[in-house]
């Protein structure tokens, strides 16, 4: 069996969070995006967040409270979501400028076809005040696959 150094082990780390050869879990909690987006910029930020994730395959945990704009991170190919954690609904847009439909929409299409119909069936994604929902209950009531 060969030894390896930290640095080669750090290499390796590195590259699967780059998409490289081995694959790694990546979690919200670790990548410090677990917030909303104030702005257009953050917006667009996170969308791309989301692409280059998915484009990884890397296992995508959903471990900690995630509000807002996070909640497009649902999108991910290889998603899971903690029973610990909880994510936040509601229109998109801020509180200086109010509800922005088209920022709205593209969240919605972010998620499931349950979740879609819940939040707006409950007018949720028509206000600015969050709606929370517990990992436990994004897996059991909307299917999202649990983390092991």
């Amino acid at each position: 069996m060969r030894k390896h150094s930290a640095t080669a082990l750090l290499a390796a780390s590195v590259l699967s969070m780059l998409g490289g050869d081995a694959i790694a879990d990546v979690s919200l909690s670790a990548i410090g995006m677990g917030h909303g987006a104030p702005n257009a910029a953050a917006f667009v930020q996170f969308q791309e967040a989301v692409r280059q994730y998915s484009a990884s395959g890397e296992r995508f945990r959903i471990d900690t409270h995630c509000p807002s704009a996070c909640t497009m991170f649902l999108s991910v190919r290889n998603v899971c979501i903690a029973p610990g954690a909880s994510l936040a609904f509601h229109a998109g847009g801020n509180r200086q400028r109010g509800i922005n439909p088209e920022y709205t929409a593209k969240m919605l299409n972010t998620y499931r076809p349950a979740l879609r119909r819940y939040l707006v069936s409950n007018r949720i994604m028509e206000t600015l005040e969050f709606t929370t929902i517990s990992g436990e209950e994004m897996v059991r009531r909307f299917g999202y696959p649990a983390c092991r």
